[in-house]
């Protein structure tokens, strides 16, 4: 039977067959990290949840944590979590691998979490002002968008 590769997994797909690789679940990604990842994964998703109302979702090989927009995003690799955390300022702390900016607003913060106890204060007080600064970005974004629509007027 005819195959082809598909060019983003490389998966060889039989012809005729179904085939969407950047549709994927939390467990798919999860699913081969060792217990001390699997233990952190669960801490920082428990964490996240506590934080209150938002969507949870797998994207590619991402699982995203977002309210209007993306406030962090966790990439399982096999050891390490790889977590990126969207703050309106730098951090300089020895958690943080990478500090890139993003935007005039945000930038994110590369940080691997290798163990449970690793999700602790500071790494979750920084999840929190993520997740309270996408609160404050929406409403500087509804207060821009409501201005140019009255200066249109």
């Amino acid at each position: 039977m005819a195959q082809r590769q598909c060019y983003h997994c490389k998966q060889w797909i039989q012809k005729g067959e179904e085939h969407d690789c950047w549709t994927t679940t939390e467990a798919a990604l999860t699913q081969d990290l060792s217990e001390d990842l699997r233990d952190a994964w669960e801490r920082l998703r428990e964490t996240a949840v506590s934080f209150g109302d938002q969507r949870i979702y797998a994207s590619h090989k991402s699982i995203m944590f977002s309210r209007r927009s993306c406030y962090f995003f966790v990439r399982p690799k096999r050891n390490f979590l790889e977590v990126c955390v969207f703050l309106s300022r730098p951090l300089k702390a020895p958690q943080v691998r990478r500090v890139d900016r993003v935007s005039k607003s945000r930038v994110v913060h590369i940080i691997q979490i290798r163990h449970r106890d690793e999700v602790e204060a500071p790494v979750t007080a920084w999840l929190q002002e993520a997740y309270e600064l996408s609160d404050v970005l929406a409403a500087k974004e509804n207060v821009r968008r409501a201005r140019a629509r009255t200066s249109k007027s």
